[in-house]
């Protein structure tokens, strides 16, 4: 019998969080980076988990009168 995981629906969304709660959350990823280990992440009530060899990067982007910037982790699914 050949079972696979079952498809994840696309999604692409922004969750406004409380500063404290921000805080605690980028305090609990730099920790995990830190130690070369995987870290679990609920965003908007889905568990992410991200492997320790996630790629790592930051992106700047201006446009009009306003800038973003973005940490990014990028893995493959598993």
């Amino acid at each position: 019998m050949n079972r696979t995981a079952p498809r994840k629906k696309s999604r692409d969304l922004e969750k406004v969080y409380p500063k404290k709660d921000f805080i605690a959350k980028l305090r609990r990823l730099a920790d995990a980076l830190e130690a070369d280990k995987a870290f679990t992440i609920q965003v908007a009530g889905e568990r992410l988990h991200i492997p320790a060899d996630a790629v790592v990067n930051i992106e700047h982007e201006r446009e009009g009168g306003s800038e973003e910037l973005e940490f990014q982790l990028l893995w493959k699914s598993r």
